[in-house]
């Protein structure tokens, strides 16, 4: 496994997290407005929205309505206000304003499910778990880390495999290289540092 780790970090040594953050309530904020859209359009949105809402009572103060229209372009902008709206009540009442660090305690929020939570906390610094996203779960099928299809028994399987100082790295590296080399259509095998290694292999 560590070999496998090893030559995709030396293949992507820029692979990190794409969304726009400089704060633990920011970064919530725009994994949160991720979902069913890309980091670049997030990006975009969180450019203005980040100047208007600094604390969790920024988000509450205003009609539900204009915070809709504020994150209109990531789309489910309803959906994701109502969210926005019910994590920053919970912030307030349960933890001080602060985003927690427990993944317990992440999933408890309004709208943050597991990936989610497994995002936020490997960036503040303390990776509970393994985040599988599309990218994830092909590159680890194809690497043959696992057979399942469920991304809760896919992580599972990760973490058997996975040496923990590496569970916030890893997803990223998958993320980069599938992206970038293992495609979902047409996979660039020829270009690939892990060819070798990988049971998927066309050369």
């Amino acid at each position: 496994m560590v070999p496998i780790i090893e030559r995709l970090a030396a293949d992507h040594p820029d692979a990190k997290i794409a969304l726009h953050y400089r704060n633990e309530l920011e970064l919530l904020v725009s994994v949160m407005l991720s979902a069913q859209t890309t980091d670049v359009n997030v990006n975009r949105v969180t450019e203005r929205l980040f100047e208007k809402y600094k604390r969790p009572e920024d988000y509450l103060a205003v009609p539900p309505e204009e915070l809709e229209r504020d994150i209109y372009a990531t789309g489910f902008y309803r959906q994701k206000a109502r969210a926005l709206r019910a994590t920053m009540a919970m912030l307030l009442e349960e933890f001080d304003g602060r985003v927690p660090r427990r993944l317990d305690d992440l999933t408890r929020l309004p709208g943050v499910a597991r990936k989610t939570a497994n995002v936020v906390a490997a960036e503040l610094g303390d990776p509970q778990g393994i985040v599988v996203d599309t990218h994830v779960r092909r590159l680890s099928q194809r690497l043959g880390l696992t057979r399942q299809e469920d991304p809760v028994k896919i992580e599972r399987d990760l973490q058997r495999l996975v040496p923990r100082e590496y569970w916030g790295l890893f997803p990223h590296l998958l993320i980069w290289h599938g992206r970038r080399v293992c495609i979902a259509r047409a996979p660039r095998c020829e270009d690939c540092v892990v060819n070798d290694l990988c049971p998927s292999s066309r050369v």
